[in-house]
């Protein structure tokens, strides 16, 4: 599995780079303050079109600045792909029409929203080699137990008799290892280490000195857990408790 870190990464550029190093990076359209550094020093990296952001402050994407960026980036060799825009509590036909007008030559990835239909995850696992698992609607708050019946339901609809999933999977905010250590992901990213690296409270009197210190110990904690292989599919109740 492939933890991919959200940023920008707080404390200096040098705290930065140093975190980054040998790792997973996610960029966000609105905040590209450290895709110089991604570029240079991450193993891989992907791009997040910022609709979370967006729908937080109620404001509009910019569809077309954000395929123009990809396009710029995409040829780099540590480029995997670009999640696709999306509104995330939006119709379905709206975010199929999103879809359609993807340029057909940038790997893209689209996102499944909780609160859309299971068939049109099916459709996108059948159509698309990777989807996006992102939470809204009731179910916007991962590792609930609302949350936990829902994705239950989800892996139910696109897993095979033996729990693999038709696509690969890679869920959105969902770096926790409570999460994605029971779910059968190819990838999960979150800025769990960039947001809480600032923080001396989460540390106490033995915090480490630096932001990008505090950040790598929270990665690195992180890391050592993977995905699931397969889901199993009488989980679900254990997991909603």
């Amino acid at each position: 599995m492939i933890h991919y870190h959200g940023t920008p990464i707080g404390g200096t550029r040098q705290d930065a780079a140093r975190f980054l190093a040998g790792r997973h990076g996610l960029v966000p359209f609105p905040r590209q303050d450290d895709v110089g550094i991604v570029a240079e020093v991450c193993q891989s990296f992907v791009f997040d079109n910022g609709a979370f952001s967006v729908w937080k402050r109620g404001g509009l994407l910019d569809v077309d600045g954000y395929t123009r960026w990809v396009d710029e980036w995409h040829r780099h060799p540590g480029f995997d792909w670009a999640l696709i825009p999306d509104v995330i509590d939006g119709d379905e036909t709206a975010n199929d029409r999103l879809l359609e007008q993807w340029p057909a030559h940038l790997p893209g990835v689209p996102v499944w929203h909780l609160h859309e239909s299971l068939e049109r995850l099916h459709r996108l696992a059948g159509t698309w080699r990777t989807v996006a698992l992102g939470s809204s609607g009731q179910w916007a708050t991962p590792g609930t137990a609302p949350w936990w019946t829902r994705i239950g339901a989800a892996m139910d609809a696109i897993c095979d008799e033996h729990g693999r999933p038709s696509c690969r999977l890679h869920g959105l905010r969902m770096l926790d290892p409570a999460i994605f250590s029971r779910l059968p992901f190819a990838s999960a990213d979150s800025t769990n280490a960039a947001v809480n690296g600032g923080s001396v409270t989460r540390f106490g009197m033995y915090c480490p000195p630096t932001a990008g210190q505090r950040a790598a110990v929270i990665a690195d904690r992180i890391e050592t857990h993977n995905s699931a292989s397969t889901w199993t599919r009488n989980a679900q109740g254990e997991l909603a408790i």
